[in-house]
């Protein structure tokens, strides 16, 4: 979950950070990355529900996968083009999602979900400590992720190492 690789390095998006983020009006912390990658296949999945408020603002590349993973997955459209692209482009993969980032692992895939841009967006000082754990504890509260309580807690204490 830290953030030192994260920082300096292309990142593209499955739909999930995307979506808490914005029912947390706090698609501002993507800005805390360099590079942000969309795939056209994300993008679609979110047109259909509606993209979320704040989203034409963001900074990003909207960008096709050029393969499919050699892996057997059970993942979405969306889900597999990101990590697609993340395999790609070596870069990090941005999800929530349990089986994404499961196999996000088994391919050697750096994965981060919310909780971790919140901290990056803490470590490039686009808010601070009190606004970051406060966010990651609306993530359980606030929107309709599954988070459990030790992944909040453990993020709130990368916060506290950050320092």
């Amino acid at each position: 979950m830290g953030t030192e690789r994260i920082a300096t390095r292309i990142a593209v998006a499955d739909a999930g950070p995307l979506i808490y983020l914005a029912q947390l009006d706090a698609l501002f912390i993507f800005s805390a990355l360099d590079t942000l990658l969309i795939p056209k296949a994300v993008y679609d999945e979110l047109e259909v529900g509606g993209l979320p408020d704040g989203f034409e603002r963001l900074s990003y590349e909207m960008v096709e996968a050029d393969s499919v993973p050699a892996i057997d997955t059970d993942l979405d459209p969306g889900e597999t083009a990101a990590l697609s692209i993340a395999i790609e482009r070596s870069a990090v993969l941005l999800t929530d999602d349990l089986d994404a980032r499961n196999v996000a692992d088994e391919a050697d895939i750096e994965v981060h979900g919310s909780v971790g841009l919140i901290a990056l967006g803490y470590s490039r000082e686009l808010i601070g400590q009190d606004e970051a754990a406060s966010l990651m504890r609306s993530l359980q509260s606030e929107t309709n992720l599954f988070i459990t309580d030790a992944v909040i807690e453990r993020g709130i204490e990368l916060l506290d190492s950050q320092e």
